[in-house]
């Protein structure tokens, strides 16, 4: 192990320590009874939300920013993650994964809700996030700043080489096409998409994300359908691995936890504050529809994508487990497989043979790519709020060649590297941002307590932040306008 990967490690340990996780579900358990669990109270209305509203020339409608959000919650860690969790953790992990996405459902509303209040217009689109709800709502500048820099080394250094390394790794071993080819061909269609700007961003996002996501879960439920018979036996398995009563894995279920909740978030990226910035991009009436339609999305993502690779490598029996701390394996049924997407090839390989490896190569190019155009604009949209003025379009120029380089180089290192510091930049987003959202629930509290009252009245709910007293949320603070009546006003 070389200097870099120790000083990763290092530092994943201390992101990473159990105090995370309980902080992690503490967010979740507080804004899911504060809100009398909308997650659940407002199903009906999410899916409502989802097929309505329009979008303008500065915001992208409710579907777009909801496929924009789909597109970064939905990549590598829905089909490798899921497995490595499995790989570490233990069927138990899955259970894991669907409670942190059900708390993490209220957690999602409260940071997507924060980013519609607090948003701005620049350059004719608009930017929220992080670092703006921090400025406006807690009014310190340095914390803001920190965040912004942090989520910008994230998504542009950090973690775009995840999903990289899994295509390069993925079309290797199912076509034989060199790292280095690979790599040169993400990057030229990724510089397509990106230098075409949020519109475009946004367009391919409602085209791709609905297209993959439907083939992928065609597939599992085929496989599904073909074990049948082994219905109560995956799900028991699953219930009893998560509290340790299942004898094969009682000696993990710490790890079935940590597992479980890490890779969990890592999927549907509540908390992390990245799911904020599509949302804020959303031309809506009332900041609660968006946080109403960004807590839907964690569940498309969970409880459809990332459960399909679960259940496809647990139907088939295609999965290794592994004592992370002895290293000893404990269930052993693929010999010399890497934990990762080669679990998911081998569970399709089992419907189709030799099919597996082609199908989940092709499968992870489409997350995985609009996964990184999701981290490009995440991206932006921090550097946006760092760099203002002239310097702005050399800035953003920057920010591509820095972005297309990473995400090179990401085709080229070991999976292992990429996992890891991946993890680091996601760490530090999720301690950032939810100690952020957590000292400012108070106007996403308000926001859905008006956005309820206006349903009852039977109206179209439209948002005033002067109304609640809610300060520096200037879109709002005298009633909701679209930009360009705002403009026509303005003249």
């Amino acid at each position: 192990m070389n200097l870099i990967d120790k000083l990763v490690q290092t530092v994943n340990e201390l992101l990473w320590s159990p105090l995370l996780i309980l902080f992690i579900v503490f967010c979740g358990l507080y804004f899911s009874i504060r809100t009398r669990f909308l997650q659940i109270r407002h199903v009906k209305e999410m899916v409502r939300l989802v097929t309505t509203g329009k979008g303008s020339d500065a915001g992208v409608s409710s579907f777009q920013a909801l496929t924009m959000s789909l597109s970064g919650r939905i990549g590598v860690g829905n089909v490798a993650g899921t497995a490595t969790g499995i790989a570490y953790g233990g069927p138990g992990a899955v259970f894991w994964m669907w409670v942190i996405t059900f708390i993490g459902a209220a957690t999602a509303y409260v940071e997507s809700t924060l980013a519609q209040i607090y948003k701005e217009e620049q350059d004719g689109q608009y930017r929220g996030g992080p670092a703006f709800y921090i400025e406006k709502g807690l009014g310190w500048k340095w914390f803001a700043v920190v965040i912004a820099a942090a989520i910008l080394l994230a998504m542009a250094v950090l973690m775009p080489g995840i999903q990289a390394n899994s295509i390069a790794d993925g079309f290797h071993n199912a076509f034989g096409i060199p790292q280095l080819v690979t790599g040169i061909i993400v990057i030229a269609l990724l510089g397509f998409t990106i230098f075409g700007g949020v519109k475009r961003i946004a367009k391919t996002a409602e085209i791709v994300v609905p297209f993959m996501a439907v083939g992928y879960l065609l597939v599992a439920i085929a496989i599904i359908a073909v074990n049948f018979e082994k219905i109560p036996e995956v799900f028991g398995l699953i219930f009893k691995s998560a509290f340790g009563a299942e004898q094969v894995f009682g000696g993990i279920i710490g790890s079935a936890v940590m597992w479980g909740v890490k890779r969990g978030l890592y999927a549907n990226e509540a908390g992390q504050g990245t799911g904020a910035h599509p949302a804020a991009a959303a031309e809506v009436s009332h900041p609660a529809k968006q946080g109403l339609v960004q807590a839907f999305s964690i569940y498309l993502d969970v409880f459809l994508v990332v459960t399909a690779t679960a259940l496809m490598i647990l139907f088939t029996n295609q999965y290794n487990v592994i004592n992370e701390k002895t290293k000893e394996p404990i269930v052993v049924h693929l010999e010399g497989v890497e934990p990762g997407a080669g679990y998911t090839q081998a569970a399709v390989d089992t419907l189709i043979p030799g099919f597996g490896s082609a199908f989940v190569a092709i499968a992870l190019f489409f997350f995985a790519f609009t996964t990184m155009y999701a981290y490009y604009y995440i991206a932006e949209t921090n550097l946006a709020y760092l760099v203002r003025g002239k310097h702005r379009g050399i800035a953003f120029l920057a920010l591509k060649i820095i972005f297309l380089a990473a995400t090179f180089y990401g085709t080229v290192k070991t999976a292992t590297t990429a996992w890891a510091m991946g993890d680091t930049g996601l760490g530090i987003m999720v301690w950032l941002n939810l100690i952020a959202i957590l000292l400012l629930f108070k106007p996403a509290y308000l926001a859905l307590k008006d956005y309820e009252e206006q349903l009852k009245q039977g109206k179209d709910p439209a948002f005033n932040a002067s109304k609640y007293g809610i300060k520096n949320a200037t879109f709002w603070e005298n009633g909701y306008k679209k930009a360009e009546e705002k403009k026509k006003e303005a003249l």
